[in-house]
Order: C-alpha cells, then sequence, then structure tokens
C-alpha cells in the first residue's frame, strides 16, 4: 500500500509537467529545477509508487498506463492545493466566504455581469468562483457537488434542484436588411425554416429549442454553420451566411448600426425562462444561500 506521506507537491507538479511536454528538459525548466534534479524526483516517484511511469526515449518521455493514470490524480491534488492556496490568501485578506456559480451564456452575455456587480457591492467580502457552462452542465455541476448555485434554461431538466425564476428573454430572427424576410414585422419558426440558419454549437439548450420546435413542425432546421457565440452568430449573419434565433437582450447595439434586422418571433415558445438553483436539500453556505436568494429575486426589483 502507498504510503501517501512519501509524496511531495513539488514531485507531482513535476509529474504533471512532464506528461503534458513529454520532455524533461521542459518539465525542469518549468518547475525551475535542474535536468539532474528533476529526473531524480521522477525516478524517486516511481520507485514510491512501485510504477514505471515513463518511458525514456532519446527525443523526449513517454508515459505509460500507469503514468497517464497517476499524472490525472496528481493533476486534481495540485489543483485542489492552488485553489486552498488561493482560498487562504484570501480569508487572511478579509473574504468571509466562497460560492461556486455557474450560468449558461445566454444569463452571462444579458443580465449576469451588472446582477454580480449589485450583489457584490452589498456584499464586498464573498469571493465567487464563476464558469459559464452550457445549461446541462451546470445542473449536472449542481447534482455533483461542483457548483453551489447555477442559472440555465426552462427546457433543461432539473427535477434533483430547489429551482427559482431568475429573468425571462424574448427571442427574435436576426437577417441581413437585404433577406427576403427583413420587411416583415413578426415571423413565425415555421416562415424561416427555408432559410440556412448560423446557431450556437451542439448541446446548447437554445439549439435544442429550435431543433425540437423545427422537429414539432415536421420540419428540420438547416444548420449552415454553427459558432460557439452569439457575437459569432451576429457576423456570420451579417457576413450573409445565413440567419438565427437570439436572445433580444444579447445583441449590442452596435449589430443595428450595420446590416442587420431583427423580427419579432410570434411562436409562444420565443419567450424563455432562466433559473436559478441549487440542490434540494442541500447545506448551502450563508454566502451560497444570500446570493441564491438574490438572484431569484433580482426579476422583481427591475
Amino acid at each position: 500500500m502507498l504510503n501517501l506521506l512519501q509524496l511531495d507537491l513539488m514531485s507531482l507538479r513535476l509529474l504533471v509537467l512532464a506528461a503534458d511536454t513529454e520532455n524533461l528538459t521542459k518539465a525542469a525548466d518549468a518547475a525551475h529545477l535542474s535536468v539532474s534534479a528533476a529526473s531524480k524526483r521522477l525516478a524517486e516517484l516511481e520507485r514510491v509508487t512501485d510504477c514505471t511511469l515513463f518511458v525514456r526515449l532519446p527525443r523526449g518521455l513517454e508515459l505509460t498506463p500507469a503514468g497517464r493514470g497517476l499524472a490525472e490524480h496528481a493533476r486534481h491534488i495540485v489543483e485542489s492545493t492552488q485553489r486552498m492556496a488561493y482560498d487562504a490568501s484570501d480569508y487572511a485578506s478579509g473574504v468571509r466566504g466562497h460560492v461556486r456559480l455557474f450560468a449558461n451564456t445566454s444569463a452571462v452575455i444579458q443580465f449576469l455581469p451588472n446582477d454580480l456587480a449589485r450583489f457584490l457591492e452589498v456584499n464586498p467580502h464573498v469571493r465567487i468562483g464563476f464558469e459559464e457552462a452550457l445549461s446541462e452542465k451546470t445542473v449536472q455541476s449542481i447534482e455533483d457537488g461542483v457548483a453551489d448555485v447555477g442559472i440555465f434554461a426552462d427546457n433543461v431538466a432539473a427535477s434533483n434542484l430547489d429551482k427559482r425564476v431568475y429573468r425571462r428573454d424574448r427571442l427574435v430572427v436576426l437577417v441581413p436588411q437585404e433577406h427576403p424576410l427583413a420587411d416583415r414585422g413578426s415571423v413565425s419558426l415555421l416562415d424561416t425554416l427555408d432559410y440556412d440558419y448560423v446557431a450556437l454549437n451542439q448541446g446548447s439548450s437554445l439549439l435544442r429549442r429550435i431543433t425540437d420546435a423545427a422537429a414539432s413542425a415536421g420540419r428540420l432546421l438547416k444548420v449552415r454553420i454553427q459558432v460557439s457565440s452569439f457575437d459569432g452568430i451576429s457576423r456570420m449573419i451579417e457576413a450573409g451566411l445565413g440567419i438565427g434565433i437570439l436572445p433580444i437582450a444579447s445583441l449590442r447595439p452596435e449589430v443595428f448600426e450595420g446590416r442587420l434586422r431583427a423580427i419579432t418571433l410570434e411562436d409562444d415558445w420565443a419567450t424563455r425562462t432562466l433559473y436559478v438553483g441549487v440542490a434540494k436539500n442541500s447545506r448551502l453556505s450563508p454566502e451560497a444561500t444570500n446570493l441564491f436568494n438574490y438572484l431569484a429575486t433580482v426579476e422583481d426589483d427591475q
């Protein structure tokens, strides 16, 4: 049985660097060690674990299966230690608590920056660790305990969460000014399905919403290009590569100074609800509870 006390963080970090670079010299440089010192540390790590971690080649290192597995464990240990160091530094400087917040792109682009700024103005001693993620990943992260609080779209299953309304947004069809639909005051999804679409990448709740609505009408969405951001959609549409559906509040004012037009989408599903959620029966910190309650009532204050 491996004695964990025989492992040291420097050697574990060196293992991660060697795995990433597959080169002893580069790993030693990144760890601020001489090549001989780095070689001795890796050899000692192999002795302690009783595993061959690398095959030494003339031009570098090749990980063994044991090396790949232990390097991944080492990566988690090093990252956890770094987070502990950051947290200790925060507590020393007066931070009273940390909250892990995940949110989908729609929330990030439209609402969250201003909402968080107001929350932190009143709660300056709270540190929020934030990650932008797809709605499904956000829900899964809450269920797995990776996130304390999450914001996600209403068409993602979240039966294990305590969820409340965060915000509502309205979807519009974005087209070039010379497009055949550009003179319409409003359209239904069915009116748009003969045209090529620019859409978000696979897995986004917005793309699923549109493709599900098209499928309900017995049609397919003709996706020509997929991108990772609303701004990317706007730029592709402006270049004449298709049309798209986006939340109206995600469109920057300068978008309309160009060659684009936003058309009202008539379908009932074009009004979306964004939820804020936490795990049911979770023991949240006071800071996480405060953030959850704040985000659940912020729409009422507008």
